[in-house]
């Protein structure tokens, strides 16, 4: 029996579906060994503020290839994906859509103008998220983290009043 395939690769039919393959089967986990030492990059979490840009896709092609060669070696690793709300920015973008509507934040008050933010990110978190799963970062999505995801808040909380309490601040 002989396939024909077609003569034009066409990526978007054969990448994603690969791409979800390798990470519904856990090819992205790390598998503990606590007699190996772990290999472990935190990828700096772009913005959410549209889509990604040369520069991320720089970072994340090299994290991404310092992650495989350490994988390759035997080493358990991981690379931890995420990304960040990057307040300013966000709230900068957010205000330029509602003028768009002839209102400023100050005229939805702050409820109605947080909730227009967390719609926003709720729209571009997963963009941003399916640009880097395109790419191909072997990253553990099951870990991946949001600079407003509870835990990473109560973390940076404490972290600034221990160094207020320590006179850092």
């Amino acid at each position: 029996m002989s396939v024909e395939l077609d003569k034009n690769y066409q990526p978007n039919e054969v990448e994603p579906r690969i791409y979800k393959m390798w990470e519904e089967s856990g090819a992205f986990a790390p598998a503990i060994d606590k007699s190996k030492k772990p290999f472990t990059i935190t990828l700096p979490p772009p913005n959410i503020t549209g889509d990604l840009h040369f520069g991320h896709v720089s970072f994340l092609a090299y994290s991404d290839m310092y992650g495989r060669f350490w994988r390759m070696k035997g080493r358990p690793t991981l690379l931890l994906p995420g990304t960040d709300h990057s307040a300013i920015s966000t709230q900068v973008l957010v205000e330029k859509l509602i003028a768009k509507e002839g209102l400023k934040r100050q005229d939805l008050g702050r409820e109605k103008f947080l909730e227009r933010v967390w719609e926003f990110v709720n729209t571009y978190r997963p963009r941003i998220q399916q640009q880097i799963r395109a790419i191909g970062v072997s990253a553990d999505w099951s870990r991946e983290r949001f600079t407003l995801d509870e835990t990473i808040e109560k973390s940076v909380k404490q972290f600034f009043a221990d160094l207020k309490r320590d006179g850092l601040l």
